[in-house]
């Protein structure tokens, strides 16, 4: 995919600690902010290589909503990651992350997609406060 594409989002991430850099790449189809195709780069070990594939099949078809809330744990999970290998599954939870970011600026009409999951109204409490009477 073009970088230079207004519907790709590019996301270039990597681990300085042990080499690993990992490139995503998402087409999104902007009638419903769906990635309708998404494709992978990745430099390092086969646990990074494997985080990067899974990702792709994952986020397939998600809006950016849902691929936004992705995170490492479900990867680590799905592929028994072990501890040593876990940065390998935070460096694909940031990439989806950095090309959501990378499409947002270059459609800034575009919804934006709250990455960090916490995007809920904090609910309202009432307080009642009895009085001593």
């Amino acid at each position: 995919m073009s970088k230079n594409d207004e519907d790709v989002g590019t996301g270039l991430v990597g681990a300085p600690a042990c080499g690993d850099v990992m490139k995503l790449q998402i087409r999104v189809d902007p009638k419903d902010n769906t990635i309708a195709d998404v494709k992978f780069k990745t430099f390092g070990c086969g646990s990074a290589i494997a985080s990067s594939s899974y990702l792709t099949e994952l986020v397939r078809g998600m809006t950016l909503e849902q691929a936004g809330k992705i995170r490492n744990t479900e990867i680590a999970k799905e592929l028994c990651l072990p501890p040593v290998k876990l940065h390998c599954s935070m460096l694909a939870e940031d990439a989806i992350k950095s090309a959501i970011s990378n499409y947002y600026k270059k459609n800034p009409k575009a919804r934006v997609t709250d990455l960090g999951g916490t995007g809920a109204a904090v609910p309202k409490v009432e307080v009642e406060v009895a009085s001593a009477a």
